[in-house]
C-alpha cells in the first residue's frame, strides 16, 4: 500500500524517511519481521482522517514466538550487571533526546496532539523518566533480617519478575512507554511492548533507538495489533510473568480475568472522573487557568483530567465565566500547526464516543455554557470537537458519572467542605483530585477525605519521576513512577543459612 505522507513539507527528513518505509514490522528476538500471517492494519491521521501507516498485526502465533525469545533472552539479561543496565538506559535517554524532533512529529501525526505539546512535554518527560530509572539498577538492594532463631542468617534478594507484557494507551503513547519500560528494564526484566493499535508509530521508532542503544536481542520486543487479538494473547500467555496496563477500566477488568490462568502479576492504571474543587478563598487568578487546562489539555484525553469542576457558591459564576472565556480562546486545529492549542481526538471511534456523550448531556437536560459543536475552520475529515462546558447537571447524569475522555467539563456549585467531599467521592473512580484554597488546614483535611491516588493542592497536573502515580477503587492498583513502581517488577527472595 502506498500512503501519502501528510504535511510532508513541514517534517524533518528523518520523519519522512521513517514514514516512507512501510508496512511497519514487529520486533521479535531483536529482528524486525512481518507477522507470520502477513496480516496488516492501517492507522489514520486524526487531523484529516486519511490513512497514515500500514502496520503488521501480531497474531497469537507471533505472541508465542515472541514470548519464547524473551524467555531465552531473560536468562542472559538477568546476568547483566546493574552498572551495564544503567549505562544502556542512559544511552537510550540520550538517543531519545537527540531524536526529539522526529519523535514529536511522529507523535503528533499519530495521536493528533499539538506539535508544541509533543516537543516540549511528551518527549522531554520521556527522557527524564528513563534517566531517573537509569539511576536505580545500582541501588536495588536486599537486606539482612534480625531473626530470632539461633545460628541462622536470613537475608533477602530482589530479583526481576521475568518477562513483562506492557500494554500502552493511545493518549500519551511515547511517555507511557517510559512509565512502564523504565522501571521494568531497570529491575532486569525483558519487556514485550504492545502499543495501542491507534498509535503504534512512536513505539516503532522508540524500538529502533533501543537497538541503537545496544539492548541485547529479545530484551525489548514489539508486537503491534488489536487489543482483543494481540493484547488478549499476550495477557493470557503462560510464559508472561507480569502485565502492566494503562487504559480503560472496562479493559482492565478483562485483563484481570485473562491473567488468572497462571496467576501472573498485574498492575492497572485505569480511568478517572477527577473532581477539581475551588473554594471561595482560592487564588482564582491561578486556579482558573489550571481548571481550564486540566480538562482541555490534550483534548481532554487524560485519565486524570479535571472533568468535574466543583466551585463554592460565592465565586461559582465568576469561575465558570472565566473558564468559558478560556475555552472560547482555545485555538482548535491541526496538530502540526504551531499555533494550535488543542488538536483533534485520536480516532474516529473515540470522536463518535465523545460526541455521543455531548448529545446525552443535552438530552438529560444539562445546559451548554460553551461548545457542544464542531469547531470552524478545521479539515472536514478530522476528528475535531470544541471545548465544551455543561452546567445545571445532577450527579446521576451520565456526563457527570462516566468517563468521557474528551474536552467536556461539567461544572456545579457546592456550599460546604463535607458536601463537596461526599460528592467528589461519589464515583466508582479514584485516580486524582484538585483542591484550591488558601486555608491550609482545610486543604489538608480535604486531601485526607478524598478517595484518590493523587491530590493536587493549589496546583494540578504535576508529575515527577520520583512521585508515585496510580488509583483507588476502579481507577486501578499498583503505581507508576517513583521507587514504588520498581516493586511491581521485582520479586523478593528470602534466604536462610544455617551457621
Amino acid at each position: 500500500m502506498t500512503l501519502k505522507i501528510p504535511y510532508e513539507d513541514q517534517l524533518h527528513a528523518d520523519t519522512v524517511a521513517f514514514l516512507s518505509a512501510q508496512p511497519k514490522q514487529l520486533l521479535i528476538g531483536g529482528r524486525w519481521t512481518p507477522s507470520l500471517s502477513g496480516k496488516t492494519f492501517v492507522t489514520n491521521e486524526p487531523s484529516t482522517g486519511l490513512p497514515l501507516a500500514e502496520v503488521y498485526e501480531a497474531q497469537p502465533e507471533d505472541v508465542d514466538l515472541t514470548v519464547a525469545d524473551a524467555r531465552a533472552a531473560f536468562e542472559k539479561w538477568r546476568k547483566v550487571t546493574p552498572y551495564q543496565r544503567e549505562r544502556l538506559l542512559h544511552k537510550l535517554a540520550d538517543l531519545i533526546e537527540k531524536h526529539s524532533q522526529v519523535l514529536a512529529e511522529i507523535e503528533t501525526l499519530d495521536n493528533g496532539k499539538p506539535i508544541g505539546a509533543a516537543l516540549n512535554i511528551d518527549v522531554p518527560s520521556t527522557v527524564e523518566m528513563f534517566r531517573y530509572y537509569a539511576g536505580w539498577p545500582t541501588k536495588i538492594e536486599g537486606g539482612v533480617k534480625p531473626v530470632s532463631i539461633p545460628n541462622r542468617l536470613n537475608y533477602t534478594l530482589r530479583e526481576p519478575v521475568g518477562v513483562v507484557g506492557t500494554i500502552i494507551p493511545w493518549n500519551f503513547p511515547l511517555s507511557m512507554i517510559s512509565w512502564k519500560l523504565g522501571p521494568a528494564l531497570a529491575a532486569g526484566n525483558c519487556v514485550i511492548l504492545k502499543p495501542a493499535e491507534q498509535t503504534p508509530l512512536s513505539a516503532v521508532y522508540f524500538c529502533e533507538l533501543a537497538i541503537q542503544a545496544g539492548f541485547p536481542e529479545g530484551v525489548i520486543s514489539l508486537l503491534n495489533g488489536a487489543g482483543e487479538v494481540t493484547g488478549a494473547a499476550l495477557v493470557a500467555h503462560p510464559g508472561v510473568d507480569k502485565i502492566a496496563f494503562t487504559g480503560s477500566t472496562e479493559v482492565g477488568r478483562l485483563i484481570m480475568k485473562a491473567a488468572a490462568g497462571n496467576l501472573k502479576r498485574v498492575s492497572l492504571e485505569l480511568g478517572g472522573k477527577s473532581p477539581h474543587i475551588i473554594f471561595d478563598d482560592a487564588d482564582l487568578e491561578t486556579a482558573i487557568p489550571y481548571a481550564a487546562g486540566s480538562i482541555f489539555g490534550n483534548a481532554g484525553q487524560s485519565c486524570n483530567a479535571g472533568s468535574r469542576l466543583l466551585v463554592q457558591r460565592k465565586v461559582y459564576e465568576q469561575v465558570v465565566e472565566a473558564v468559558a472565556n478560556s475555552a472560547m480562546h482555545i485555538r482548535v486545529g491541526v496538530g502540526m500547526d504551531v499555533g494550535t492549542d488543542m488538536g483533534p481526538l485520536t480516532s474516529l471511534e473515540h470522536y463518535q464516543r465523545v460526541t455521543r456523550y455531548i448529545e446525552l448531556g443535552q438530552q438529560a437536560g444539562a445546559s451548554v455554557r460553551f461548545g457542544a459543536q464542531r469547531p470552524s475552520g478545521v479539515p472536514q475529515g478530522g476528528y475535531f470537537v470544541s471545548p465544551t462546558i455543561f452546567e445545571n447537571t445532577t450527579d446521576d447524569m451520565a456526563v457527570v458519572r462516566e468517563e468521557i475522555f474528551g474536552p467536556v467539563l461539567v461544572a456545579t456549585v457546592f456550599d460546604t467542605l463535607e458536601e463537596v467531599a461526599q460528592r467528589a467521592n461519589n464515583t466508582p473512580y479514584g485516580l486524582a483530585a484538585g483542591v484550591w484554597t488558601r486555608d491550609i488546614s482545610r486543604a489538608h483535611q480535604l486531601a485526607g477525605m478524598l478517595a484518590a491516588g493523587t491530590v493536587w493542592v493549589n496546583c494540578y497536573y504535576q508529575f515527577d519521576p520520583s512521585s508515585p502515580f496510580g488509583g483507588y477503587k476502579q481507577s486501578g492498583f499498583g503505581r507508576d513512577m517513583g521507587h514504588e513502581a520498581l516493586e511491581q517488577y521485582l520479586n523478593t527472595k528470602s534466604v536462610w543459612v544455617g551457621l
